[in-house]
């Protein structure tokens, strides 16, 4: 029999994954206060293989970041201890996983800011009324223009978050089962296991820099968005050089083979688009070589009809032989399509969301052609840390 494209082995930089299926990032907003909870352990842990990369819900890197109510931080020590136990539960079952690292920007609100201020942006345009998912009209204030020597600061709080994510390790006796329920995950402990056997492990395997889909660093990416006159805006170099600062930082923080970043160059999400997205993402694509990071990470343009059927549009290619890592695709994928894109070298890895969100147990469906769950859209966002969240059945 031929082997599945998907599930396949892959050495990304100095991990060994064991098949080419991504959880891709994907705000749950079950993070009561920003502290990341125990049901997200079972979230997680529940969609974790031996070999499997999973990436985190976009996670805030300061108390300006938020821009929806209960989405996870990461710049305090309390977060930082809330989610090691997630992280742990995911490392029990053999997965690797990335925190991906967020700021908002101008899609927030006063009431989300830090005393009732003005979200920061590249720019003081403001996000235009959206209709959310249930039908209600959300509403963003108007944003205040970062100074240059506010840059700085955001660019320094995505580096303190990363080194926060890397330092979310624990110290822990050698683990033989990780077992859940519904609302919590606990460890079994090996008996065999000695004190002696007690050691640190590492938090996050590794950090992906949310640079797409309308929030800050998109914000600075794109023309439409982007109104200044300084050393920021104006020119596609200067346009790319918060982006490429923030990578720049974060490498030298932790290293560069933990790095991947994503980007959506064709999405018009939240008012943020280009006038020339094929030219952007050449070049941001081909300048991150520079800093030797682990993995691009793109979004698809929006699928295609085709004789009635929905078709990914394949319109990445240039950026994939631009950039000389690893490369990830995403954006309306099934089982057929992604095992297409990786058999012809178009994609390394392809990352799934809503799929994988409704089928905790993915790979495992693709294997055996199973049927796939359909999710529910009117959960994506809601509190409860069970229904639409953990509550998906396996096939077994």
């Amino acid at each position: 029999m031929e082997p599945i494209p998907l599930l396949t082995p892959y050495k990304m930089g100095q991990l060994d994954l064991s098949h080419r299926v991504v959880l891709a990032p994907l705000t749950r907003q079950r993070s009561y206060g920003n502290i990341p909870q125990p049901h997200a352990a079972v979230y997680y842990a529940q969609r974790a293989t031996p070999g499997g990369l999973l990436i985190t819900e976009a996670t805030g890197v300061s108390d300006t970041a938020q821009g929806y109510r209960d989405t996870p931080g990461i710049w305090t020590p309390e977060h930082v201890e809330a989610w090691k136990p997630i992280v742990a539960a995911v490392h029990a079952k053999g997965a690797v996983i990335f925190c991906q690292i967020w700021h908002s920007g101008r899609v927030s609100s006063y009431e989300l800011q830090p005393g009732g201020k003005a979200p920061v942006s590249s720019t003081e345009k403001g996000v235009g009324p959206q209709m959310s998912f249930d039908g209600r009209l959300e509403q963003f204030s108007p944003p205040r223009r970062l100074t240059v020597e506010e840059i700085t600061v955001i660019v320094d709080d995505f580096r303190k978050a990363a080194r926060n994510a890397i330092d979310a390790g624990t110290d822990y006796v050698l683990i033989s089962e990780v077992m859940c329920s519904q609302t919590i995950c606990w460890p079994r402990i090996d008996a065999k296991s000695a004190y002696s056997n007690v050691k640190h492990v590492i938090g996050f395997d590794g950090v992906e820099i949310h640079g797409a889909f309308g929030y800050i660093i998109d914000q600075f990416l794109k023309d439409n968005p982007n109104d200044r006159t300084d050393e920021y805006g104006g020119s596609l170099e200067n346009r790319c050089r918060f982006a490429l600062e923030v990578v720049e930082a974060i490498a030298k923080e932790i290293g560069g083979h933990r790095v991947g970043i994503r980007f959506s160059p064709f999405a018009d999400y939240m008012e943020c688009h280009d006038s020339d997205p094929h030219s952007l993402a050449l070049h941001i694509s081909t300048k991150l070589n520079d800093h030797h990071i682990l993995y691009l990470h793109m979004i698809e343009p929006r699928m295609a009809i085709v004789e009635g059927r929905r078709v990914v549009p394949k319109r990445l290619l240039p950026y994939r032989e631009a950039f000389k890592g690893v490369f990830i695709a995403n954006g309306g994928y099934d089982g057929a399509e992604g095992n297409k894109v990786v058999a012809e070298g178009y994609a390394d890895l392809v990352s799934f969301g809503r799929l994988f969100l409704a089928n905790p147990d993915l790979p495992k469906r693709f294997e055996v052609g199973a049927e796939l769950n359909n999710y529910d859209r009117m959960t994506f966002y809601t509190p409860d840390p069970v229904v639409g969240y953990t509550d998906y059945p396996f096939l077994e």
